[in-house]
């Protein structure tokens, strides 16, 4: 069993750059008794650099939420391999839901989560049954009007508290966010929902696509936006949709 070394100097910091399907993850962070890509990564890359390696994530993702582009980091003090060979057999060594695209060393003060100026999530629900995108897309059969749900969306960019979209009892200090885009589009049988933040609350993103899907079909109205995020009473606002449609899709730094 390893242990972690309280050293700092001479330390060096390295990125991970990853994707993952969450289907078979409680979330991205370590919790006890529970499966999770941190924990998944911590065990495979303690292994290979025969030390205790603690990686840091760019944000948390929620249970069965996926990641096309996730970041962490991790220090050691010396790798034993090369940054080719670490990423290849980091990779190899991993499940198959779990993918290492890139290794790089890093600045100390870069941090994967507290650099970040920006995340961006997808959500994508099916209008058609489709067995190749099972547990990677909602299914959602009926009409929505994609207008409105874009009218509504507009609110969004106007305000930064989303008290009303949050998970009720987290530790956050605020619910404050700046929401760079939001909207929505069509491709073939898929809706794709993308909205860009500075940062997300937990539950976020899919309690304003709940409240969209209810918008879309009609009530309540796309103006009514503004009063639900006034009101920063997550009982105003819609339902949450599943995980399964969910992805973290790109970090700025």
């Amino acid at each position: 069993m390893f242990t972690f070394e309280n050293q700092t100097k001479g330390m060096k910091r390295y990125f991970i750059k990853l994707a993952y399907n969450g289907s078979n993850y409680h979330g991205w962070q370590i919790q006890e008794n529970a499966h999770t890509v941190q924990a998944e990564i911590n065990e495979k890359l303690s292994l290979l650099l025969g030390k205790a390696v603690n990686v840091v994530g760019c944000g948390r993702t929620d249970t069965g939420v996926h990641a096309h582009e996730f970041f962490a980091h991790f220090e050691v003090n010396e790798l034993n391999l090369d940054m080719i060979d670490l990423r290849y057999k980091l990779d190899r060594f991993l499940p198959m839901d779990i993918a290492i695209n890139d290794v790089f060393a890093v600045a100390l003060d870069m941090h994967a989560r507290f650099s970040a100026i920006s995340r961006t999530y997808r959500y994508y629900i099916n209008h058609v049954k489709d067995p190749f995108r099972e547990g990677l897309s909602y299914y959602y059969h009926g009409s929505l009007d994609i207008d409105k749900m874009n009218e509504a969306a507009i609110y969004l960019l106007q305000y930064n508290d989303f008290t009303s979209f949050s998970k009720l009892h987290t530790q956050t200090n605020n619910n404050n966010c700046e929401i760079m885009e939001a909207g929505w589009e069509q491709k073939d049988n898929v809706l794709i929902f993308t909205i860009k933040a500075d940062r997300f609350l937990r539950n976020m993103v899919r309690a304003i696509v709940g409240t969209f899907l209810e918008i879309g079909k009609g009530k309540p109205e796309p103006e009514e936006m503004k009063s639900i995020i006034e009101a920063r009473d997550r009982s105003k606002a819609g339902y949450s949709v599943p995980a399964e449609g969910l992805f973290l899709e790109n970090v700025e730094y």
